[in-house]
């Protein structure tokens, strides 16, 4: 269950998902530079820099400012700790144009459901608030949780696909799904 007045600011029954802001930066660095979390989500050989994530993290509130939607950084409702990024952005993969939802939780949280959480908001926001009729998630093949939390969150695997130069499988789910 998600609690909203504005969809920069949601509150799930663990996190508090705020609005991806240039001043997320440290935490950004901190998640993202973790090798355990880019080994899933970094598309090149060589690991990111402090350069392309914040390079990223500008994208990614430019999407905001574009879109009205987007990426949220998460934090844990009662220690206010950052525990996450995740959300709803605008993808080109497989020569189509989706939104999809995302996520990477900091490993010491791993396995305890924030994911699946985040992706059952991410559901909820993007047809009840943003109006999608569907909503795509892809990973590498072998991220078994990850497809884990695709399934849990009622999306249903389409296909393989390539996605920038590695495969990886497409999961979708259309409003009035799971």
């Amino acid at each position: 269950m998600i609690s909203t007045s504005t969809i920069e600011r949601i509150e799930t029954e663990r996190m508090v998902l705020e609005r991806l802001r240039l001043d997320h930066g440290p935490e950004q660095l901190r998640l993202l530079l973790d090798r355990r979390v880019n080994a899933t989500l970094w598309p090149q050989a060589r690991p990111p820099t402090a350069a392309d994530v914040l390079d990223g993290l500008a994208a990614k509130a430019q999407h905001w400012d574009l879109h009205g939607f987007g990426m949220w950084l998460l934090r844990d409702r009662e220690t206010g700790e950052m525990v996450g990024r995740g959300g709803l952005q605008y993808t080109y993969t497989a020569g189509l144009h989706d939104v999809e939802a995302g996520w990477a939780i900091v490993p010491e949280r791993w396995g305890q459901g924030l994911a699946t959480e985040l992706a059952h908001a991410c559901v909820g926001v993007g047809f009840d608030h943003v109006g999608l009729r569907q909503i795509v998630a892809f990973t590498l093949p072998t991220n078994l949780a990850s497809r884990r939390v695709m399934e849990k969150a009622g999306f249903e695997y389409e296909r393989e696909i390539v996605h920038a130069g590695l495969p990886h499988v497409l999961y979708r789910r259309r409003r009035g799904g799971p």
